[in-house]
């Protein structure tokens, strides 16, 4: 396995997001604190920023074109070029403290993302479903920071963390239904340095996972054992997804956010894109059906 090594020096203040459009053949991810959208093309290194009109928290790609973005304020069909935007649902408007983070598709190419109470940190949010038809269906509740969405190779497993309660679930997943049940612990972070951010699946059906404040990213296997474990030169890695044609690039976003002035200086590319090919190939995300 190779090292981590630089891609874009981008310094993102919380970088996040990551998905590889298999069809545009470019990685997407966010910038959620400095409201972009940043893309890149790895045939030719070629990247573009995309300022919008809110923060972004996560993103797919739509089989129809454009994008399903989920906005800190809800879901919205958003295409960055003619920047065009069609609001489909709001997220949680009674709760002023609370705003959308972490999401994947399923394997139906169904979007499930989660919120995050930004202002307290209770366990006040949810993580819901959209579905092709633009329907909104609530999966979880009592959730602090989503994050770690992802579904296993076969679809039937979903992984999921609440960073603030330190641990990874996975539940049994509905592939027809999209309904979640049957939760169990993954894994606890009681002996790890950092909390539990993105994550993705390999082709082996391996959970990897960016742990922020952590310096490091951790492939899981199935029944919770660390595998491996791949540091990264910054203090937050935030989320993960294989990429390139081949799907044999693993991409890692970092942040800078709420670093002390020292802590960056230390450590300059917070807030870049870095990758490694970690000798095992990754699985495709599924455009946005709807």
């Amino acid at each position: 396995m190779s090292e981590v090594h630089l891609v874009v020096d981008c310094r993102n203040l919380l970088g996040e997001g990551l998905i590889w459009d298999r069809n545009a053949r470019r990685l997407y991810w966010v910038d959620i604190e400095s409201s972009e959208i940043w893309s890149l093309d790895p045939s030719n290194g070629h990247t573009s920023t995309h300022k919008t009109p809110e923060r972004v928290a996560c993103l797919a790609p739509r089989s129809r074109g454009g994008l399903i973005v989920a906005f800190a304020s809800g879901f919205a069909l958003y295409d960055p070029a003619s920047r065009e935007r069609k609001d489909l649902a709001a997220f949680e408007p009674e709760n002023p403290n609370t705003r959308l983070n972490d999401g994947r598709t399923d394997r139906q190419g169904r979007l499930v993302a989660g919120g995050f109470d930004e202002v307290e940190g209770k366990f006040v949010s949810s993580v819901g479903r959209i579905d092709q038809d633009y329907r909104v269906t609530t999966l979880l509740t009592g959730v602090a920071c989503a994050n770690g969405i992802c579904f296993s190779v076969d679809g039937r497993t979903m992984y999921f963390a609440d960073s603030p309660a330190r641990t990874i679930w996975a539940y049994d997943y509905g592939g027809r239904t999209g309904d979640v049940s049957n939760r169990r612990v993954l894994n606890r972070f009681d002996d790890q340095p950092g909390l539990p951010d993105g994550s993705c699946i390999d082709a082996e059906g391996f959970i990897w996972n960016a742990q922020w404040n952590g310096h490091r990213v951790v492939r899981f296997a199935p029944d919770g054992r660390v595998d491996r474990i791949v540091p990264v030169p910054v203090l937050n890695p935030t989320c993960v997804t294989f990429g390139g044609d081949d799907l044999e690039t693993l991409y890692i976003t970092t942040a800078r956010y709420l670093m002390t002035p020292e802590q960056i200086a230390a450590e300059p590319q917070s807030g870049a894109l870095f990758a490694i090919n970690p000798g095992v190939k990754g699985v495709a995300d599924q455009p946005f059906s709807g």
